[in-house]
């Protein structure tokens, strides 16, 4: 294999994974699990590069998202969430498939929850 080939492979590979990710952008809808049954909870999601910003939104407030990283078609990132006065901190991690990610939230004092999200049209 000549080095203009593996260079050539190197940056197919690259802009691929990247396609990959920008992929995960937009917004996303879920019923996430909890103590006191489901929630309409809303991902809106932004990537550059390897990084995921944006917030998720439940009941009309919206928390940042942060430590949020994607590679491929999978995705993880914390959020400190507001619940009745004591700020949670969630773990959140996904794979994402065609128009759905299937996510598992940890944290709190509750077991892990796994929920999938579905892209808004």
């Amino acid at each position: 294999m000549t080095y203009k080939t593996l260079v050539a492979i190197t940056l197919f590979l690259a802009l691929s994974i990247g396609a990959a990710a920008a992929d995960i952008a937009g917004m996303w809808i879920a019923q996430v699990p909890g103590r006191n049954g489901t929630r309409d909870t809303k991902f809106n999601l932004k990537v550059d590069g390897d990084k995921l910003t944006g917030t998720i939104s439940v009941d009309g407030q919206d928390t940042p998202i942060a430590d949020g990283k994607v590679s491929g078609d999978s995705v993880s990132f914390t959020a400190n969430m507001d619940r009745g006065g004591n700020t949670i901190k969630f773990t959140f991690t996904g794979k994402m498939s065609g128009d759905e990610i299937q996510f598992k939230r940890e944290g709190g004092q509750g077991q892990a929850r796994e929920f999938t999200a579905k892209r808004a049209k």
